[in-house]
């Protein structure tokens, strides 16, 4: 039996809107197109790794009005345990707003909603957590809490407290980044990059289209990404998230689950939206062992 991972972050609706360019301030550009979708990392994580056929569980705040929404039967429909979501009456479900301009370049507005109660909520006691993008405080209370801790800051990073940061990355056994986010927390921490990883042991960066790249004791491992035809970037991080970790807690070696998380995250972006194109397992296997010849899933 998979052994449950327990997903801490934000569950919101997605509205991606597609634009040529960035207007300048002051001024204005068009819309060529948007959509809504189901999103929030957290949720993007638990909805993949069900999806995948593994146990998940999402803990996130959200509005008064999920409970029996469209989106709260879709999460359940897949498998997602939901118990220990907090429902927060009188509040809106978190809502993201990501413009993508022609070269995939992305701003992202993020509407907190119930999210912003994080700071209120008390996390249990968690066997396998995953922290992905959410309040600070929680997400260190939820960290020294847990026996296992796998910790991606995201966009958010930019909110920690260097105490909050540090307090975490003490608890933290796998650290997800991408490469400018692996910078900053060198400048926000004052380590070096090499200091990090010595200290949190599983180090890894994605690379955008370029891959990834695994740091564990004193060894870089290159994960090459699966190119396929690109329609949304959005997403392809929770996906990558997903794959690595429900293979890891399958016990698979560390290149393995570097190559199957780039395997799930080269199904999401070829479709709009963070769930819309989520892989079985045996999907995953079938484009793993074509592109990934060296190995066998």
């Amino acid at each position: 039996m998979d052994k449950t991972i327990s997903i801490v972050g934000h569950t919101a609706l997605d509205h991606l809107f597609d634009v040529t360019n960035f207007p300048q301030p002051n001024s204005s550009a068009p819309i060529n197109d948007y959509h809504i979708y189901y999103g929030g990392g957290a949720a993007n994580i638990a909805a993949g790794i069900a999806h995948l056929g593994g146990s998940s569980q999402l803990i996130s705040p959200v509005g008064g009005e999920f409970k029996g929404s469209e989106y709260c039967q879709h999460l359940e429909s897949l498998g997602v345990d939901t118990s220990l979501m907090f429902r927060m009456e009188g509040e809106k479900t978190a809502s993201a707003f990501i413009y993508t301009d022609k070269d995939h370049n992305q701003t992202t507005y993020f509407y907190w909603g119930a999210s912003k109660y994080f700071p209120e909520l008390e996390p249990p006691h968690l066997d396998f957590v995953h922290l992905a993008t959410a309040d600070p405080v929680f997400n260190s209370r939820a960290a020294k809490r847990a026996d296992f801790v796998s910790f991606d800051p995201g966009q958010d990073l930019v909110i920690y407290s260097k105490e909050c940061l540090e307090t975490i990355l003490t608890h933290t056994d796998i650290l997800f980044t991408n490469r400018h986010e692996i910078e900053r927390l060198v400048r926000m921490t004052g380590c070096s990059r090499e200091e990090l990883e010595e200290e949190i042991g599983i180090v890894v960066v994605t690379l955008d289209k370029d891959g990834s790249e695994i740091y564990r004791d004193g060894e870089r491992i290159f994960i090459p990404a699966i190119q396929v035809e690109a329609l949304d970037p959005t997403g392809a991080g929770d996906a990558h998230r997903a794959g690595f970790l429900l293979a890891y807690t399958r016990g698979y070696p560390l290149e393995v689950c570097g190559r199957v998380g780039s395997t799930t995250a080269s199904f999401v972006v070829e479709k709009v939206g963070c769930q819309t194109n989520l892989p079985t397992w045996e999907q995953v296997r079938q484009r793993f062992n074509k592109y990934y010849k060296d190995f066998e899933l």
